[in-house]
């Protein structure tokens, strides 16, 4: 079984709320889980430390375990130190230029820069 470290949504429409919850990946998001190990709540102020709680033994558990994060929960866990801090990028690689833009876009510097 493959254990998940995921976010379930709670909350009314409009006011999000989240269980940070252990799960198996194949059961649905607000579906059965296994055990709740924590909250966020993102209309809070983000220095506001009710915003993200975590339980750190469990989360410590179900880590040794083999449970793994989502990206968003792996960044909850690398900002409390029970995890290192995922690889955050700035640009994603789905929104990169596609080859004959980059292309284009080469072919318009080295133009600009005959032109000096």
């Amino acid at each position: 079984m493959a254990l998940k470290i995921r976010l379930s949504r709670g909350g009314a429409k409009r006011r999000p709320f989240y269980s940070i919850v252990v799960a198996d990946s194949r059961s649905p998001r607000d579906g059965r889980f296994i055990e709740k190990i924590g909250t966020y709540n993102p209309m809070l102020a983000r220095d506001n430390p009710q915003r993200v709680t975590i339980d750190t033994e469990r989360a410590k558990h179900w880590l040794s375990v083999g449970a793994q994060p989502t990206d968003r929960v792996a960044l909850f866990f690398g900002r409390a130190e029970l995890a290192p801090m995922p690889e955050r990028r700035d640009t994603p690689t789905k929104s990169t230029p596609k080859a004959k833009a980059q292309e284009r876009m080469k072919a318009e510097a080295a133009a600009a820069g005959g032109d000096d």
